[in-house]
């Protein structure tokens, strides 16, 4: 058994000269720590109360603005933005402050004062009227933002996609906004629409603003001409979708040198599958992939595609809503032969009011009278529709040496990464409606703030994706037509919440929140001031090692 004994002793010299020790005090009995405080006391170190020296004088949330922050820096934020000065670290602070918080430029402001992002930058300060001229002065610079990716992402003879989208407003004094196709499904509500221009693989590269009742063809043109003329490209592959690329647009640029890829309409795939026309269901016995041609379409290629997993999907889909549609005439029938509705007219408003709501009014034929109302399905119609389910036909003009018939499919079912950057932009990330401003330059500098705010996360998606439920490993394009969307571990990623590992996954806006827990305290300790960081987890740490930078203690 061991024991230990403390003693207080003191050393001195007795009567005679000679040195003596006397033990004052058995301390044996106190606790390690008094022991070792009354040890340092004697040895001259002066002992303070922690609590009236030390002092935590504020913390602020870091983690997410230094994670932004300095991807930015990677990508050459903020010297893509112009010259150095106020209005540009403003603009910078609203580029970062729109990825970690999607706010109101007001509710932004404030929001400044409390991250380290506004007291680093120097922004915490700024007035609503800096901040708007911030915004004025960014919106003087886009066309040579938008030209500078343009040189990173878009080259001679490269592809780039363009789609257009549109997000509704609040009031109604802006000169843009009108009344148009709602794709946000605010019929009532005037809008905006906006065109995005992406490289391949969907990186954002530049960003058109149209009035709320510009169709789609006409804001293509407005890409083309932003392609040739401020960018000076003359040899581009534009891709988009079926509405974008039309007939009439595709005659207007055969001259500019462009090439491009789209798809047909239906009724248009419909005339090419009648009979004796060139795309008959036998081609697909043993390919799911087949290049036919045909006199209407002089110069171009056709690549006729099957997707089994499409048709079955479509299948399910039309049954769900012819029986949808049933239901809801079946009532009218019943009121009908009850009696409470009569009348030639008065039936066919009902009627009309329900026949179309799931868009297969078309697959219903209709006997209405004074006294009576029946309903059958067309299956004439519908055995019609239902044999070209899951085939559809690019159009492109592009030759077979410079993209295969594999690579053309792939090159337009990209268009997908495109529709993924209006979902971030509209709602997963960026949050960009509703819109607020009524200065078509603000709404302009809105626009081109959220441009750059996704161009921002479309890489920090990817550099994050081993901690969120990002697809880490896309399918291969081996066979186009039938590949999957998402491959199987990102598959199990998402039904399991953790990684091959074990360790847990999450959004990536759940993965910004938690970076904003680490914090960077300011700390007062013996008339000194000190800037501490939080211990960061090991998902905060991983993060910033995934981006290959330390985690910063400032922003600068």
């Amino acid at each position: 058994m061991l024991y230990e004994r403390h003693l207080l002793r003191r050393s001195y010299r007795n009567e005679q000269g000679k040195p003596a020790k006397e033990t004052l005090a058995n301390l044996s009995a106190l606790p390690q720590q008094a022991i070792a405080a009354l040890r340092a006391s004697l040895s001259g170190t002066t002992l303070v109360d922690l609590a009236e020296v030390f002092e935590i004088r504020r913390s602020l949330p870091h983690g997410h603005v230094a994670l932004v922050h300095t991807m930015a820096g990677q990508l050459g934020f903020p010297a893509i933005l112009g010259s150095a000065g106020r209005p540009r670290d403003l603009a910078f602070a609203l580029i970062v402050s729109r990825v970690v918080r999607p706010k109101p430029k007001l509710s932004t402001l404030g929001w400044w004062n409390d991250v380290t992002l506004g007291v680093d930058r120097g922004v915490a300060d700024a007035s609503p009227a800096e901040v708007y001229a911030a915004m004025d002065w960014l919106r003087g610079h886009q066309d040579a933002i938008e030209a500078e990716l343009a040189r990173r992402h878009l080259a001679e003879g490269g592809i780039a996609m363009f789609d257009l989208s549109s997000s509704w407003m609040e009031g109604t004094h802006c000169e843009l906004a009108a009344r148009g196709y709602s794709r946000d499904g605010k019929k009532g509500n005037p809008q905006i629409e906006y065109g995005l221009l992406t490289d391949a693989v969907a990186r954002p590269v530049a960003l058109r603003v149209f009035p709320g009742n510009t169709a789609d063809p006409t804001a293509f043109i407005e890409a083309v001409t932003v392609v040739r003329d401020t960018f000076g490209i003359k040899r581009l592959i534009m891709v988009g979708d079926r509405g974008m690329i039309t007939s009439a647009r595709i005659e207007a640029i055969k001259d500019t040198g462009l090439s491009w890829i789209t798809c047909l309409r239906a009724p248009d795939i419909a005339k090419l599958a009648a009979a004796q026309g060139p795309l008959q269901m036998s081609l697909f016995d043993t390919q799911d992939l087949v290049e036919i041609a045909h006199p209407d379409y002089p110069d171009e290629r056709l690549i006729a595609c099957r997707n089994p997993a499409l048709a079955a999907e479509r299948a399910r889909k039309r049954a769900d809503l012819l029986t949808c549609t049933e239901e809801l005439l079946d009532k009218i029938v019943t009121r009908v032969g009850n009696g409470t509705l009569s009348g030639a007219d008065a039936i066919g408003v009902a009627v009309g009011k329900v026949i179309d709501k799931y868009k297969v009014a078309k697959h219903f034929a209709l006997d209405i009278t004074d006294t009576s109302f029946t309903h059958r399905r067309n299956h004439t119609r519908i055995d019609a529709e239902a044999a070209l389910d899951g085939i559809y036909v690019i159009r492109t003009s592009v030759d077979a040496a410079t993209l295969d018939p594999a690579g053309t499919v792939t090159a337009y079912k990209n268009l997908a990464g495109l529709e993924r950057d209006f979902r971030n932009i509209k709602a997963d990330d960026l949050d960009v409606r509703p819109i607020h401003h009524y200065l078509t330059g603000r709404v302009e500098a809105h626009l081109l703030i959220c441009l750059l705010a996704q161009y921002l996360t479309w890489h920090l998606r990817r550099a994050l994706a081993p901690l969120t439920f990002t697809d880490e490993t896309p399918p291969t394009r081996d066979n186009p037509v039938t590949a999957a969307k998402r491959s199987n571990a990102a598959t199990n990623k998402a039904r399991r919440k953790t990684d091959p590992d074990h360790n847990p996954v999450q959004s990536f806006r759940d993965l910004i929140d938690h970076l904003g827990t680490l914090t960077r305290n300011t700390t007062v300790f013996a008339d000194r001031h000190i800037d501490v960081l939080t211990t960061p987890t090991p998902t905060q740490r991983r993060a910033f090692e995934l981006i290959g930078a330390p985690i910063p203690l400032t922003l600068t």
